[in-house]
């Protein structure tokens, strides 16, 4: 065999791989190339902030722990005043993947999702004003937020900027799956390749596909026979308000879904095995054996790529111009009241 021959073979190789990744449903999830490095620090110092909440306690990643595949691991957040949150908290890897923001899809981006718990009274509890007066007092991020938008005016604008720039690289690129998808035909087992082809065969792919394995369609939750739930949470008829949207959700992601439990919008189901019965049944009106159960779940883990190795940033510490926490109802320092400013 010549040299040219041997060459010849190996393009063809690589254009027939290429042809085989793009016939599949799901794409391989890529690793983020950072183009603006201190926006990203700044966004990733804001996104471990406590005191973007009243209580100086909540930061984003309490409901989005980056320790726990950007999720905090409960059926609904808990929020300011240690009130319940309204819904299970999506995970915030390859977020920037989706359609839209929320499970209801009311932010259509990053940046606009991130503003909305700041100033949720059952989630971080403040307000926008307050906060930007918070982080404004503190002549280090001032500092940083002139490098990055040439002046020290922190708005909430350059804030949830920041915020979203940074949460643009959290992305988890080399699952085992993405490397059999790039042709390592033992990158993963029997069983998820079986796993695999079930969730092409039954429908799944139908909403789940994509780099993300799901977020860019919205779907009934309940398509086939009703979910059953307590959640008040209705999906996208609050935005629409088109009784048509009842109980239409954004299909969620299931790149690294066997870390961001507990399942659905409710948080009512904390294993795979029962999470796929359900959507079996009620999506798709259709049954799974144990073995097709074993072989999904097995598919489903698979999907599992590298988590984003996060230095912890050190924060700034306050000052007598930063608006002091109110951790409680009433100031711990004082019998008296907080100041209705304060608390607005």
């Amino acid at each position: 065999m010549t040299k040219l021959t041997s060459i010849a073979i190996f393009i063809a190789g690589i254009f027939a791989s290429a042809h085989a990744i793009s016939a599949e449903p799901i794409e391989v999830i890529k690793a983020v190339k950072v183009t603006e490095p201190e926006k990203v620090e700044l966004g990733k110092m804001l996104f471990f902030e406590p005191r973007l909440s009243k209580s100086g306690y909540i930061s984003c990643n309490s409901c989005h722990n980056l320790a726990t595949g950007g999720v905090d691991a409960l059926p609904t957040s808990v929020g300011h005043n240690w009130q319940q949150g309204p819904i299970n908290s999506p995970t915030v890897l390859n977020a920037n993947y989706m359609l839209a923001q929320f499970w209801d899809g009311r932010a259509s981006d990053l940046q606009a999702q991130a503003a909305g718990p700041i100033e949720n009274p059952k989630e971080m509890g403040y307000s926008h004003a307050l906060a930007t007066q918070t982080i404004a007092s503190m002549p280090a991020y001032r500092a940083h937020f002139a490098k990055v938008y040439g002046d020290e005016n922190v708005t909430i604008d350059r804030l949830t900027d920041a915020i979203s720039t940074f949460e643009k690289t959290l992305v988890t690129p080399n699952s085992p799956f993405d490397q059999y998808l790039l042709g390592k035909q033992d990158a993963i087992s029997v069983d998820a390749k079986a796993g695999y082809q079930l969730f092409k065969s039954k429908g799944c792919v139908s909403c789940h596909n994509g780099p993300a394995v799901g977020g860019t369609m919205y779907m009934k939750m309940g398509l086939i026979k009703p979910f059953h739930t307590n959640n008040p949470a209705e999906g996208r008829i609050a935005v629409t308000g088109k009784e048509a949207d009842k109980f239409v959700f954004k299909v969620p992601t299931l790149r690294n879904i066997e870390l961001t439990y507990p399942y659905f919008h409710d948080g009512s189901v904390w294993t795979l095995e029962e999470a796929v019965n359900t959507m079996a049944d009620i999506q798709l009106g259709q049954k799974l054996s144990d073995k097709e159960n074993l072989e999904m779940v097995a598919f489903l883990v698979s999907l599992t790529g590298d988590q984003p190795q996060i230095t912890l940033p050190i924060l700034p510490p306050s000052n007598k111009n930063t608006p002091r926490p109110v951790p409680f109802s009433h100031d711990p320092m004082s019998s008296k009241p907080v100041s209705s400013e304060l608390l607005k």
